[in-house]
């Protein structure tokens, strides 16, 4: 795959597709951590929507009047604002019950409606409008009245019930987020978790290490395992344990109580010295690894699935396969992964050429796109719950952050190679994947129809990331028999999703329409996790059972350590 220069080959991306999505979590593989929003953007976009209101004052006047009889209204007891169901700023009594804090709260909300707003009513383009409400907006957030102490009811509360004790905490906890976190609140007690001791303790060895990757092959659970094996690939933007949280909530400990032999990546975080690892890199150690595979279940065939960003790279690698004759991938899994990125995001209006621009020639000096950076794009696209939240929590009440294993892993920050930053953005940009031949991988063109593996997509209803929508479009890429499952869950909550949970819920259908609407129409609900479906599935594609071997590995590929390796302890 050709290496994106931003001084040089930029230009080739004008006038390309800007659709885009986000593969993870939290910072999953969406454009805006990828070009990295900053604040001369921000502030262009709220400078465009200042200099067209005045130049057209009309409806600056209107929202004007209509806000000043609101507020009129709420002054007078008159008003029922009220904020969003979903809104928990203002969860405590005190603003429905105490007059004052009620006028507050709906003042707020009338004025940071008739802010917000605005850009819609002065003609200026989609894009223009969409960029300027997130600038007004993020100030909108910025300025609610329970960011501060006197705003904040239940901080105030808890000053007078700690004899101001929480305030002095609150201090404490905003300098070390100033020494240790960059000035962000921190999200994470990380003194709650220890991989290896609370997380990602499914027990197997370390069978194959390179460069680029560690493969780690987990213990058998039961007596016969299936012949087939299941490899899963994850984002290279993440670290692999979100599939391997604590016991009960792990995909690999499902998947290997189920009967199948699992084998898990285990990416290297890259330093400025691996600034050229490109996706030609980790197509290549994915070929080294289905080799491992094989060899060591002296199997022919095995089962992949990718997630997110690391389905990106898994469906590279079957083109690829393809392109050589070589289908030993039966069948693929793709939970919550965007390969056809010409559907329209809520994001992608965000990104310029410029922003794209300053954010390959900011990796290419630094040699990575650092982790930090991607955590602060991503949180400032959602910075009520990913930086108020925090801010109200760690400083206003003087409490630890929360100890909760998705953030933890969510925190727990990995870097992207300058190269591979790059190429992300072009493949995302000019939509590759959908044009056979547009990619080329290790010197072999990229033709998904060419794939013959059985694929299943997993899309989750409520995922702001990647919209189930887009990822309904995955299989339709592929030439093989298509399965879709859409989880009634979020974008992590859909990898995270063990069987007993009494919400959880799924829809799925015997048939693959064309179109996704008409999909949803046919499809049936069932109660529970699209885990035991998905399993199901995978058991009817993994050949018959077999007696499990008591030992990991083979004399080629002997353990060189205990599961979850080293890499996953490297920090970026």
């Amino acid at each position: 795959m050709t290496h994106v220069r931003p001084e040089r080959d930029l230009l080739h991306l004008r006038g390309a597709t800007t659709g885009w999505y986000a593969a993870d979590t939290v910072y999953a593989i969406n454009l805006s951590p990828l070009a990295s929003m900053d604040q001369a953007h921000l502030l262009a976009a709220a400078g465009r929507v200042a200099a067209r209101a005045i130049a057209r004052p009309r409806p600056l006047l209107r929202r004007a009047g209509r806000l000043a009889r609101e507020l009129s209204g709420i002054a007078l007891g008159r008003s029922i604002r009220a904020p969003a169901s979903n809104d928990r700023r203002f969860a405590d009594i005190a603003f429905r019950e105490n007059a004052l804090y009620r006028r507050t709260m709906q003042a707020y909300l009338a004025f940071a409606d008739a802010l917000v707003g605005l850009p819609s009513e002065l003609a200026l383009d989609a894009k223009s409008q969409e960029r300027g409400r997130l600038a007004i907006s993020l100030v909108a957030d910025a300025l609610a009245p329970t960011n501060t102490l006197i705003g904040n009811p239940a901080a105030v509360k808890r000053a007078f019930e700690t004899g101001g004790m929480s305030l002095a905490r609150g201090v404490r906890n905003l300098a070390r987020d100033v020494v240790d976190n960059g000035g962000m609140p921190a999200q994470i007690a990380r003194a709650a978790f220890r991989v290896g001791e609370n997380l990602a303790v499914t027990p197997g060895e370390v069978v194959l290490r390179t460069e680029v990757l560690e493969l780690l092959q987990y213990s058998p659970r039961t007596d016969a395992v299936y012949e087939r094996p299941l490899l899963i690939v994850p984002p290279q933007i993440n670290k692999y344990y979100v599939l391997d949280l604590a016991p009960g909530r792990s995909l690999v400990e499902y998947a290997v109580s189920k009967g199948f032999t699992v084998f898990v990546v285990s990416w290297r975080n890259p330093t400025p010295a691996q600034r050229d690892w490109g996706m030609d890199t980790y197509v290549g150690a994915l070929c080294e690894v289905v080799d491992a595979v094989c060899a060591i279940t002296d199997g022919e065939r095995l089962n992949v699935l990718g997630a997110c960003a690391g389905g990106i790279t898994t469906a590279v690698l079957l083109g690829h396969l393809a392109a050589r004759g070589d289908d030993r991938v039966a069948a693929a899994t793709f939970p919550v992964t965007v390969l056809d990125t010409s559907a329209a995001s809520p994001f992608s209006v965000h990104v310029t050429e410029k922003t794209i621009a300053s954010a390959l020639a900011r990796s290419q000096r630094k040699g990575v796109l650092t982790g930090r950076e991607m955590s602060r794009a991503f949180a400032w696209l959602r910075p009520n719950d990913l930086v108020w939240n925090y801010w109200v929590n760690n400083y206003l009440l003087g409490l630890p952050p929360p100890s909760f294993d998705i953030l933890f892993w969510n925190n727990d920050v990995t870097n992207l190679p300058a190269a591979l930053h790059a190429e992300f953005l072009e493949l995302l940009l000019k939509n590759s994947l959908c044009h056979p031949g547009a990619l080329n991988a290790l010197g072999t063109p990229v033709d998904l129809t060419k794939v013959q593996a059985e694929v299943y997509a997993v899309g989750a209803l409520t995922d702001h990331i990647t919209p189930w929508q887009a990822c309904y479009r995955t299989p339709r890429l592929f030439g093989g028999a298509r399965t879709f499952v859409e989880s009634s869950s979020g974008h992590i909550q859909a990898l995270v999703n063990p069987p007993g949970n009494e919400r959880a819920a799924f829809l799925t259908s015997d048939t693959y329409e064309a179109d996704e609407a008409v999909w949803l129409k046919v499809a049936r609900k069932y109660q529970g996790s699209w885990w035991d479906h998905w399993a199901t599935w995978l058991s009817a594609r993994s050949g018959g059972q077999r007696r499990a071997r008591e030992t990991l590995g083979n004399a080629a590929y002997p353990p060189l350590g205990s599961a979850p390796g080293r890499y996953v302890h490297q920090h970026a």
